[in-house]
């Protein structure tokens, strides 16, 4: 990574969008080893973190990850996401937080040096161009290294700097111990109580969140 020790960065997390490329590269992200090694490089003024939430359900799989982020240094941005059945009759649900990113980028302009955008989404090579024009640098965390890539070909060559989300993998993953002891608690509360209905850990919130259908962060590429 490429950055000054008094450089003013914010972080912005697609969330859906950064889920997807980790799950490709085959590893989780610990979003308190994310934020540690930023603020080890930088001056991290705020980190944002974007996602849909489908709205009326008794638990939601996402909700113990937002309350710790919320909890632990990020600031959660979210809206209800859209459901709707496609034509097969599967249930689907739609949640797409450009907009909101991209105010959020604009307000704090003025205010940063330095933008870290965790998307690959080819939408927003235009607010990375804006942002640019007022003297701020920008760097997109994505990654190549999928099947195909994460990242469009054209936010790629508008950011000053491209950081491959598999590079970072050493800094910000998941340690395999701490998962399994996770999965392995969920199971304990299990037999002790006869139900699944505890909530999960944060850990186990990540798990399951590919069942939510969220936004298809790869449409950039169709």
């Amino acid at each position: 990574m490429k950055f000054y020790t008094q450089e003013r960065v914010a972080l912005f997390i697609d969330g859906a969008n950064l889920y997807s490329a980790a799950r490709s590269l085959g590893f989780e992200i610990d979003y308190r080893r994310l934020l540690e090694s930023f603020r080890k490089e930088s001056h991290l003024v705020r980190a944002f973190y974007y996602t849909a939430l489908v709205e009326d359900q008794e638990y939601s799989p996402l909700r113990p990850l937002i309350d710790w982020l919320d909890y632990n240094g990020f600031t959660m941005v979210t809206k209800p996401a859209k459901e709707y059945t496609d034509a097969m009759g599967r249930r689907k649900v739609k949640g797409n937080m450009d907009i909101e990113l991209a105010i959020d980028v604009m307000e704090m302009a003025p205010h940063i040096d330095h933008v870290v955008l965790f998307s690959g989404d080819g939408d927003f090579r235009r607010l990375v161009e804006a942002v640019q024009r007022k003297g701020v640098r920008v760097s997109v965390v994505s990654s190549t290294k999928t099947q195909p890539p994460m990242v469009a070909d054209e936010l790629r060559r508008q950011a000053d700097t491209f950081i491959e989300l598999q590079d970072l993998m050493p800094k910000i993953m998941r340690d395999q111990t701490a998962r399994d002891h996770s999965r392995t608690a969920g199971v304990h509360a299990t037999l002790r109580t006869g139900s699944s209905s505890a909530p999960p850990s944060p850990a186990q919130a990540m798990d399951d969140f590919d069942e939510i259908d969220t936004a298809d962060p790869r449409k950039h590429l169709r």
